[in-house]
């Protein structure tokens, strides 16, 4: 299916791995340019060095760190008009209310939670001024399953939920797209780190992750592709009669009234 998508310009955060490198091959594969920003700038080279060897698009660098001051209007700056904004930097730390102190709890929601926001809010600007756009919010299904385990991400997901559905649901009167996507476990490193989290305080011996990952459907976590195509199809004019909606993709673990 060609969507429609080369020769626009997509700026995609957290790009230096995990689901942000696997988004940036898929819109490449599709024609579009690229600006990738995250804050190892080693990693932005190894992600760069492989898209261009298999496509001719143009792929630009911004190693930057989106929590310091000033950082978002930046950034905005420097990447100028853009057709599609993927909202994706940011991993906040698993733990009960008694294990994370207030500074860990405002670190994750500084770069995910205020991230998106406040790139979203200088990016969606812009493309209201030429009445065009698409952003896509990265959250995650703890936004929907509320884990009091993982209860800095859960809060912060779901404020993220209500962000992108409040922005969403008006936003196609200036033009403009606003959609998220819930993912579940994805097969990147950050999931084995949480299992292991989860096995030592469910069992107090890490090495029993496996266990947990048999819970999920199929026995195992999603695959970034399975993530990153679904976001290209949204970008698409394909999609274009979507705002206002997340998309879970979690194999049925919320359906399930589950967290794993």
């Amino acid at each position: 299916m060609d969507l429609g998508l080369a020769g626009r310009w997509v700026l995609i955060t957290g790009a230096s791995q995990g689901i942000g490198a696997g988004v940036a091959q898929v819109f490449a594969e599709e024609g579009c340019h690229l600006h990738l920003t995250a804050r190892n700038a080693d990693n932005l080279r190894r992600v760069q060095a492989d898209i261009q060897r298999a496509h001719d698009v143009q792929v630009v660098l911004h190693p930057i760190d989106l929590t310091t001051p000033g950082a978002p209007e930046q950034l905005a700056a420097a990447v100028g008009d853009l057709d599609i904004l993927i909202n994706n930097a940011g991993v906040i730390p698993g733990g009960n209310l008694h294990y994370l102190d207030e500074q860990t709890w405002r670190a994750g929601w500084e770069l995910k939670v205020f991230g998106y926001i406040n790139l979203t809010r200088l990016v969606y600007a812009k493309m209201k001024a030429k009445g065009a756009g698409v952003i896509i919010n990265d959250i995650g299904n703890a936004g929907e399953r509320h884990d009091a385990d993982y209860i800095a991400g859960t809060s912060g997901n779901a404020c993220l939920m209500a962000f992108t559905r409040a922005l969403g649901g008006r936003s196609l009167d200036d033009g403009v797209r606003v959609v998220g996507i819930n993912p579940g476990p994805v097969d990147t490193d950050r999931i084995y780190k949480l299992l292991k989290k989860r096995a030592l305080d469910w069992f107090g011996d890490e090495s029993r992750w496996p266990e947990l990952q048999a819970r999920y459907p199929l026995g195992r976590p999603a695959k970034v592709r399975e993530i990153a195509d679904l976001m290209a199809f949204l970008a698409s004019d394909r999609s274009g009669y979507t705002s206002g909606a997340i998309f879970t993709v979690d194999g049925g673990i919320t359906s399930r009234s589950s967290i794993i």
